[in-house]
């Protein structure tokens, strides 16, 4: 019976080559594995050594291009938006200035009737300047807007009814039931008559070219008109419930002087 190889036998020692891996080579540093090591020339990155790839100059050039439209298309967005979140205000400011300009300015009248003919007939829209009377005074043959002498004023009307009509006068769209619009045709302290269907202002006869042929006038006056108030009729005189009817009205009730057309277009106009 063979016995073991005791310590220290030629077997024992250690070859040269006893300490290569299995396969030959040389031995992996400590910590690293055989993938770790340098790449060989077949790699044409050569990430091996960390270097970045080339860049390609048409591509990043196209990134470029999209990515500044992407900008620009995320700027017309916001930029929406916000016109939408401040199209209501914008709306509220124009309605604040039209009725601002509608009470001190400005003011657009329809006409309802026919007693202005042929000066104004019906649906036709006038601007009416409500600054011309407070640097001067009413003369004969101006068409002015009035509050109606005959009209109480309604003290019912709502807050929201007032608004309402507020802002549907500012735009034109309608007018006020309690304004009448006529020519004045004499002034405080002037002596009206009418015979013979001729108006005679102290005592002599007024050319009125304005007033509807064949308009027809019954007797009426001597009448002297106070001072402080205005003698006004409707330029159809068989037509027009007016002076003749209510009496003179006073100066502080004109709204103001109707001064152009402005619809339709095709009888824009001055008075």
């Amino acid at each position: 019976m063979t016995s073991p190889p005791s310590p220290g036998s030629p077997q024992d020692t250690p070859g040269p080559f006893s300490s290569l891996p299995p396969g030959g080579g040389e031995a992996a540093p400590s910590g690293a594995s055989p993938a770790d090591g340098p790449r060989g020339p077949s790699d044409p990155f050569g990430a091996g050594t960390g270097a970045p790839p080339p860049v390609d100059a048409e591509r990043e050039e196209a990134l470029q291009a999209l990515r500044k439209d992407a900008r620009k298309r995320g700027d017309k967005k916001a930029a929406g938006r916000a016109f939408w979140k401040e199209l209501p205000i914008l709306i509220v400011v124009a309605l604040v200035v039209a009725v601002l300009i509608k009470t001190f300015l400005v003011q657009a009248f329809f006409i309802p009737s026919g007693s202005m003919h042929d000066t104004l007939l019906e649906g036709d829209r006038v601007m009416v300047n409500k600054l011309a009377y407070r640097f001067g005074d009413p003369a004969r043959g101006d068409v002015i807007v009035f509050d109606n002498p005959q009209q109480a004023n309604d003290d019912g009307e709502t807050i929201f009814g007032a608004l309402v009509r507020h802002v549907a006068e500012s735009l034109g769209l309608s007018s006020p039931d309690s304004a009448l619009i006529k020519r004045v045709i004499a002034v405080g302290g002037e002596t009206i008559e009418i015979r013979e269907n001729q108006v005679y202002i102290d005592g002599t006869a007024i050319d009125e070219p304005y007033v509807k042929e064949g308009s027809r006038m019954p007797h009426f006056g001597p009448f002297t008109v106070p001072e402080g108030q205005v003698f006004v009729m409707g330029d159809n005189r068989s037509q027009s419930s007016d002076s003749r009817v209510f009496g003179p009205i006073s100066e502080d009730t004109i709204i103001g002087r109707a001064f152009v057309r402005v619809w339709p277009p095709s009888r824009w106009g001055g008075l």
